[in-house]
């Protein structure tokens, strides 16, 4: 799969589009979801162009992976669900509707 450097995240991602940001690191953002399925639900994503995990697991460096990861670590805390919390991640269509990678962090 191509990438598309127009979707939305990667506006995001150029400062192009607002998001509410909660947080940052140097590889990845975190903000909250515009349409939230829980009462808690944040996007987080990397700012490298991947289309779903299976790139970013396979093309993303060591530092990018650990970074995303540990702010999803760090959401988690600093939301105050870091004891019961769900991620969810799709890949493909039509579970995937943007295609760059994400996680959803969802508590309720």
């Amino acid at each position: 799969m191509t990438y598309d450097k127009n979707n939305i995240f990667a506006k995001i991602i150029r400062g192009e589009v607002p998001c509410g940001k909660i947080a940052e690191s140097e590889h990845s953002i975190a903000f909250n979801d515009l349409h939230p399925q829980a009462r808690i639900h944040i996007l987080v994503i990397p700012k490298g162009p991947y289309a779903n995990i299976l790139d970013f697991a396979e093309n993303a460096s060591s530092a990018e992976q650990a970074d995303f990861w540990n702010l999803v670590r760090k959401i988690a805390n600093d939301a105050g669900i870091a004891a019961r919390f769900r991620i969810a991640i799709h890949t493909g269509a039509p579970a995937q509707t943007i295609f760059h990678f994400h996680a959803h962090l969802l508590a309720d």
